[in-house]
Formats: C-alpha cells, sequence, structure tokens
C-alpha cells in the first residue's frame, strides 16, 4: 500500500457566484515531485491556499491529511508547523533586508532581549549551502537576481523543517540556466526524502521533473497518473477537455498597404541620454499581418514596444509614419489617439488596475468615446463590458467582479479587451501568452487571426521560439538593440532565428 504525505477528500470551497473547487481529491506520495495541472481558473492555487492554511479550517469542507493525520489549520502558522512551505509566483522577500535576516524573518533566533546574530549567520549559511547559493547570509536580497531569489526562498522553507514544499510557477521568471539549477536541486530534495508539488504551465518542464501529474479542470479533479503514462498532448486533453491537435492555428493572411514604418528609428538611455539602447530600426508592419519580434532578454524588444506606443520616457530619434504620414508619439494618450495599443508583457503593472472590476478596466482607454460631455455613459459601458466577455470567452461571474480576483489567462483577455474597445488600428503584444495556460493560449491565437482577418495590424513581441514560429508571417530578429534579421515564416526555423539573436554562424 502507498505511503503518502498528503491526502486532500473531497475539497468544495466556493466564492460569491462560483464553486472554485468540487469535491476535489488530490494524494501525494512521500519523497515525490507530483506535478499539479490545469488551465487558469482550474482551481490549482485556490487547492494550495487551502493546503497552506491562507483558507483556513471552517471556510472550505473537506479533509487533509499529512502522514494519514488529520488536520485542521486555522492559518499559515499551522500549516508550516506540519511542516508545509509554499513559494509563490510573486517572492515573498524583503528586499531591503539580508539573506539571513529574510530566512528567519519572524523567528530570529534571541540572545537576551536582541537577536543573535553569530547564531543566524551560522544557521542561514547552512541553509544557503544546502540550495547551492554561495552568498554570504549578510548579503542584500536586492542584489540577487531572480533565479537566486528563489533558491533563498526554497532555503527559508526547508529552514522551517518543510516536508511538503509547494512550488507555483516557479521558473515564470527565470533563465534556462536558473532553471536547470532549480531542477537538480529538486531532484536532490526528491533524494532526502522532501516531497514536492509543482505547479507550471511549462510541460516540458513537468514531464523532465515529476514523477505523477494530478490534472484539476473547473474546479474538479480528472486524474492522477504516474508521468511516464503521459505525454504533453494526453495533459493538455485533460486539461482542456478536448484535443489541441494544432498549438498554433496558422491561418493565410492577405497583408495589405504598410500601416506603419519606423525609418533610423534610436532610443536612448533615460538615465543616460547620450547612450543608445535601439540603433537605426528600419521596421515595417502591413495592415492584415502578424510580424513576429523575437530576441533574447535585453535585447531591446520591450523598448522598442514601448517607444512606438508613446510610453519610453527617454529621447527618440529618427522617423515613424502610420498610413505614409510622418507622426511623433510622446505620450500613451497620443499614441491611443493615433490608433495604437501595447498590450504589455507586465499585465498586473501596467495593463490592469486589479482593485477595479472588468468594466472599469475594460472601458479605461475608451473614456472620451463612452462618455456624453463630462458624464460616462454607464449603459454603454455596461453593453460593451458584457460583449467583450463574451466575446473573449471571459470566466466570470459578473462585469463587476474585480479583476484581480480572475486567473492570469483571464486577466489577460480583460486587458486585451480595454484595447479591443478602443479600436486600434497596430496592436503591439509583449508577451501575450506569458504565465497563462495552454487552453487560454489557443483561444488567444485565435483571436489574433480573427483581428488580422478585419485588418488589424499586430506586433506580437515573444520568448517563446514555438509561438513566433507558429503565428508570424515575417519575423524580425533584435540583438543588442538593432535589427539582426529578417525573415518570411516559411524560411524561419529556431536554429536560424537563435543565430541571428546571439550572433552566431
Amino acid at each position: 500500500m502507498d505511503s503518502y504525505a498528503l491526502e486532500m477528500e473531497e475539497i468544495t470551497k466556493e466564492f460569491p457566484g462560483v464553486k472554485a473547487l468540487n469535491r476535489v481529491s488530490f494524494q501525494v506520495k512521500k519523497g515525490e515531485i507530483h506535478a499539479l495541472c490545469g488551465e487558469n481558473g482550474a482551481g490549482k492555487s485556490t487547492l494550495m491556499k487551502v493546503l497552506s492554511g491562507l483558507y483556513p479550517a471552517g471556510t472550505y469542507e473537506g479533509t487533509i491529511k499529512v502522514n494519514g493525520e488529520i488536520k485542521r489549520f486555522t492559518g499559515i502558522k499551522d500549516a508550516e508547523e506540519a511542516g508545509i512551505a509554499i513559494i509563490y509566483q510573486e517572492l515573498a522577500l524583503v528586499k531591503q533586508l539580508t539573506i539571513g535576516e529574510n530566512i528567519f524573518l519572524g523567528r530570529e533566533p534571541r540572545k537576551g532581549l536582541g537577536i543573535d546574530w553569530d547564531t543566524l549567520h551560522f544557521e542561514a549559511k547552512k541553509w544557503l549551502e544546502q540550495v547551492g547559493l554561495p552568498f554570504s547570509p549578510e548579503t542584500r536580497i536586492d542584489a540577487l537576481g531572480i533565479g537566486q531569489q528563489q533558491l533563498v526562498e526554497i532555503a527559508k522553507a526547508l529552514s522551517k523543517n518543510a516536508q511538503i514544499l509547494i512550488l507555483d510557477e516557479p521558473t515564470a521568471a527565470l533563465t534556462e540556466s536558473e532553471v536547470a539549477t532549480l531542477m537538480n536541486i529538486l531532484h536532490e530534495l526528491r533524494r532526502r526524502g522532501v516531497t514536492c508539488i509543482y505547479i507550471s504551465h511549462k510541460l516540458n518542464e513537468v514531464f523532465a521533473i515529476a514523477d505523477s501529474i494530478t490534472v484539476l479542470r473547473d474546479g474538479q479533479s480528472i486524474g492522477t497518473r504516474p508521468a511516464a503514462e503521459l505525454d504533453e498532448a494526453s495533459v493538455i486533453s485533460l486539461m482542456v477537455g478536448r484535443t489541441l491537435t494544432d498549438l498554433f492555428p496558422r491561418q493565410q493572411h492577405t497583408p495589405g498597404e504598410v500601416v506603419l514604418e519606423l525609418n533610423d528609428f534610436c532610443v536612448y538611455d533615460r538615465e543616460q541620454p547620450s547612450k543608445r539602447i535601439l540603433h537605426n530600426i528600419h521596421l515595417q508592419l502591413r495592415k492584415g499581418e502578424i510580424v513576429g519580434i523575437a530576441g533574447l532578454m535585453g535585447a531591446g524588444r520591450t523598448e522598442l514596444a514601448t517607444a512606438i506606443f508613446g510610453g519610453y520616457p527617454g529621447k527618440i530619434t529618427g522617423d515613424m509614419r502610420l498610413n505614409g504620414k510622418p507622426v511623433r508619439i510622446t505620450t500613451p494618450m497620443e499614441g491611443i489617439r493615433n490608433g495604437i495599443a501595447l498590450v504589455s508583457e507586465d499585465r498586473k503593472r501596467y495593463g490592469l488596475v486589479l482593485e477595479q472590476s472588468i468594466k472599469n478596466n475594460i472601458s479605461l482607454a475608451s473614456l472620451s468615446r463612452l462618455s456624453k460631455g463630462l458624464v460616462v455613459d454607464e449603459n454603454e459601458e455596461i453593453r460593451q463590458s458584457n460583449h467583450y466577455v463574451k466575446e473573449l470567452m471571459i470566466k466570470t461571474p459578473s462585469i463587476e467582479t474585480a479583476v484581480g480576483t480572475l486567473s492570469g489567462g483571464n486577466q489577460q483577455k480583460v486587458v486585451i479587451g480595454k484595447w479591443l474597445l478602443a479600436q486600434p488600428q497596430v496592436l503591439i503584444l509583449d508577451e501575450p501568452t506569458r504565465g497563462i495556460d495552454v487552453g487560454a493560449k489557443y483561444e488567444i491565437y485565435n483571436l489574433m487571426n480573427r483581428l488580422v482577418e478585419q485588418g488589424m495590424a499586430i506586433l506580437m513581441i515573444s520568448s517563446e521560439l514555438p509561438e513566433v514560429l507558429g503565428m508570424s508571417d515575417r519575423i524580425y530578429v533584435m540583438r543588442e538593440g538593432a535589427l539582426a534579421a529578417e525573415f518570411d515564416w516559411r524560411e524561419a526555423t529556431q536554429e536560424k532565428i537563435m543565430q541571428a539573436a546571439t550572433g552566431g554562424r
């Protein structure tokens, strides 16, 4: 008989107007890495918030057992005392404090009335060695990269004697080498008997690391299987309830006249005005086409998008034309007036007001169009919001729901709805599917095709080469602030793009 580190039985959790979890059962064997997969909104994060004590006993139905013993957590501290630790996608470190101070925050070793710094640094160093982080415990967190901060979070969890470690989208902001380091550490933790629950949309990582996989869909557990019995296609089918025969629904587009043109377009560093960060960009975007922008992190892709939209604060020189006419766009408001929209890579920071409703977010960029005099036409605002909720298949009980409570995929659809209401002629999508599940990605790709058929011009920036190759009609590759190559989609390959992006031969 299997020995379970964790058993969650018949877990049901309701919010006003929505049943987030419906009798979910979930078991994890001792010392295994268990992947939890599902679309955004499937219930993964809610289930983990129940497990970690964020939603305390009494706010849900069902039973939690740790090592066979029934547990009722009244808060996060109870879960930690039972050996459960969770590391969220948005790291919970205090950037201004040191590594050691973060690891022992709120439970510092004491000497008399003060903190025993010698013991704190000695113990912190021991945990840092366990995760392979070669830094002094006295190093400040803000001196570390995101991947290194992730390892501090793991060290912090292990210092609390965590036997069940939950990682929620742990590689979303990591480089390939940082992902490899994390994978090695998880293998080592498994060898030591630590049980890991791994939540990720990146199925290649799931199959590289997981022993077992559980799939949730629409708040219900669809099933648990050994990873060796599944492949990516079968997991996707379980997640979305249908087979996605082609992850990238490519369509033949017929590009029209040039809408956006850049010539000798240069962007300068905001802190050092003499330093160029974009060099003599020559670019064309036609009506009814999707143009992909590929390149490594730091190549200048986001700066290019922001500068076209009018949101870049530094100096810009060169020629920019819309429909053949020279334009100078220096603010986002001027960008909107000229028919340019930007879906930012950081939707929570730049795309949404999380505390506001779906309705208020969708109307945000179009208030002048929705107003009569100085008063917003609320009936029209409601009508348009309902239209885009339906059109984009946004899962929500109401247009009055706060955007911050939605899943990542549904938040992204709200951002897109906001810009579609503004009726742009140029839509810039910066990492349009980052952090969203495969089903929501597919819906966004189909939407892009529909918009292009209607004559919109789309500029898509993406770090995922299969996405760039699968959806673009043409592809520009950026390297060190310049355009290094241009390909038609028929001739482009991952190898050619990477050669151009890295300067390889």
